[in-house]
């Protein structure tokens, strides 16, 4: 069996994907392959990928399912025991897959690990992990600063940003929930924390090692909220309540409340107020209330974890 499935899901991605599957060809690590399903790009995006590609497995699809759900089918078709996540708009350093593979070596109770994330530009931060705040925003850390050595020292963080994560099968398969690995309620956006806090809940770690070096072009950021599209902004305000309706326990939403709750407000009122076009992710929560609640209670009777091991990461 290939030790390291890398998995890549595209959708309208033909300009960035060649940089990425040559970032993957010159990798040190060896002992992998290479997964690609396309949500049904219309811009050559297939085109580019077998141009490009021709070491990898391709998986088609006839309409775009969503980041979550490609994800979820290529890790169940490709099972490996490393799985990396990766954005096709990201480019590795070659050591980048040996790094974050020896990591996960290192230590049997971690479940994913990240990379030191840069801009394109290779001078500015674009994640160091993900960090939350004690009103339930999930951030990437260090985002926006210029890298001056400020996170050179590997340690342990609250989870992998999405953008390229690499976790261990085991992890994945130990914290699935109604059979699958990431929520697909999300679709795309968050999906990523959704995943990390509930590898927390159930008691794997997530480390960080500033040695595995990748570049992302990250094109949604929260100061972009206003540029971005209506489909974007929706499906972020509902995975926002997803969120904590998934991972979010009684013992810490008492500790939290007040933080929460303002935070809460805000984003019903700024919908209601300003952003029509996000309506329907509210609605969406409403309207499948008893299936989320189904399974926000099967994910909570797993938990094994005590509240202050998850309280000490929202600050």
């Amino acid at each position: 069996m290939t030790r390291v499935s890398v998995q890549i899901v595209t959708f309208n991605s033909a300009d960035v994907i060649g940089a990425c599957l040559e970032s993957l060809r010159r990798q040190t690590h060896r002992d992998m392959r290479i997964r690609i399903l396309d949500n049904a790009s219309s811009d050559g995006t297939l085109d580019a990928v077998r141009s490009a590609g021709r070491d990898a497995d391709i998986v088609p699809q006839i309409a775009n399912t969503g980041y979550a759900a490609g994800h979820n089918r290529l890790a169940a078709e490709f099972p490996a025991p490393y799985v990396l996540f990766l954005n096709p708009d990201t480019v590795l350093d070659p050591r980048f897959v040996e790094e974050l593979a020896g990591a996960l070596d290192a230590r049997s109770d971690v479940g994913s690990v990240s990379g030191k994330l840069l801009r394109m530009d290779g001078r500015t931060i674009d994640s160091t992990g993900i960090v939350m705040t004690r009103n339930q925003r999930h951030l990437d850390r260090g985002a926006g600063e210029i890298d001056a050595g400020q996170y050179d020292a590997a340690g342990e963080v609250f989870g992998a940003s999405g953008a390229a994560a690499l976790y261990r099968y085991g992890c994945l398969e130990d914290v699935r929930v109604e059979g699958m690995f990431f929520d697909e309620d999300f679709f795309a956006y968050r999906e990523d924390a959704d995943l990390a806090w509930r590898c927390r809940l159930m008691g794997w770690k997530s480390h960080y090692v500033p040695t595995a070096l990748a570049r992302h072009r990250r094109r949604v950021t929260p100061e972009r909220r206003s540029s971005l599209s209506r489909a974007i902004n929706r499906h972020s305000v509902k995975n926002r309540f997803l969120l904590r309706m998934n991972n979010l326990t009684p013992g810490l939403y008492r500790r939290l409340f007040w933080d929460v709750t303002a935070r809460d407000l805000a984003v019903v009122g700024y919908v209601l107020l300003k952003e029509w076009s996000s309506i329907p992710g509210l609605w969406y929560v409403c309207r499948h209330w008893s299936r989320l609640r189904a399974k926000r209670r099967r994910i909570q009777a797993a938990v094994r974890v005590p509240d202050d091991a998850i309280a000490m990461w929202f600050r």
